[in-house]
């Protein structure tokens, strides 16, 4: 087979078996954008998005809700909303927040990740 027709024979093969989204290794994917811009330029770091990120990690594995089908806590580099900072986004929902402080961040977990609520008031 050549390389062209290689490729064809994989992509009617992946259109063929359709993803199946029930079966993701996490339940929850929540990514923290942890960007550094240029001094004077915004950025989610400007806020303490790292150390938001470190004490929401540990909030879930305190809790237990971290693993396999559980929730995993991710950096990210910029997620391009520099002057709606700092944000995190939770997948699969695609629900983007931005948050001030660690009871934010406790909100974001206890209503969004833990009960499946979106929290309105954080949301962008």
């Amino acid at each position: 087979m050549v390389g062209a027709d290689r490729a064809r024979a994989s992509d009617a093969a992946a259109a063929a078996t359709p993803y199946n989204f029930d079966m993701s290794y996490y339940r929850k994917h929540v990514f923290f954008c942890c960007n550094q811009r240029c001094e004077g330029e915004a950025c989610c770091n400007n806020h303490g998005s790292k150390e938001m990120r470190d004490y929401a990690k540990r909030r879930i594995k305190e809790l237990k809700l971290s693993g396999e089908g559980k929730i995993r806590i991710n950096v990210a580099g910029c997620l391009d909303r520099c002057e709606e900072g700092p944000v995190l986004v939770v997948y699969p929902e695609g629900v983007w927040y931005t948050y001030v402080d660690k009871e934010d961040v406790d909100e974001i977990i206890s209503e969004h990740l833990v009960n499946g609520r979106v929290v309105k008031r954080l949301q962008i």
